[in-house]
């Protein structure tokens, strides 16, 4: 399981009539393997949980999203385990199936709710306008194999 964390100073997502968004926090862009479990899923929300990101007040960056008072915004992407290594059109065969991908992301961000963060969700399996504005512009890319962090 693949998470891009990009600190925000606001993020949107816009499906449809449906919209969310947060101010100051994470967008996190989630990807499933095939291969991905429940504990890669609850490993990755409390390392994020628990991930220094934010500076203090000396500047140096110290602080959780906890202690900034952040929400999340959680965007399902399954483009994260494209291949590739071959052709010019990427393949998506190491991405989980819908039924798979949706259960593991809903307990990835439950898992981050029952932290006591503030979790907005994106539109799964659908097509979506996501807007990000990246603040720093601090990206990490977080990834659990087995249930162990990598």
């Amino acid at each position: 399981m693949r998470v891009v964390l990009q600190r925000v100073s606001s993020a949107t997502v816009i499906s449809n009539e449906f919209f969310n968004e947060i101010r100051q926090g994470y967008c996190l862009l989630v990807g499933v393997s095939k291969d991905s479990t429940e504990e890669d899923a609850l490993k990755l929300a409390e390392k994020i949980a628990a991930s220094r990101n934010f500076e203090d007040e000396s500047g140096k960056i110290n602080l959780s999203i906890k202690d900034v008072g952040g929400e999340i915004l959680s965007i399902s992407q399954f483009t994260l385990y494209a291949d590739v290594r071959k052709g010019n059109r990427p393949s998506f065969t190491e991405a989980a199936g819908k039924e798979h991908a949706d259960r593991l992301y809903r307990l990835f961000n439950s898992h981050l709710q029952k932290m006591d963060l503030t979790v907005k969700e994106g539109f799964f399996g659908e097509m979506m306008n996501v807007q990000i504005n990246n603040d720093g512009p601090i990206t990490i890319l977080y990834e659990s194999i087995g249930g162990k962090i990598q």
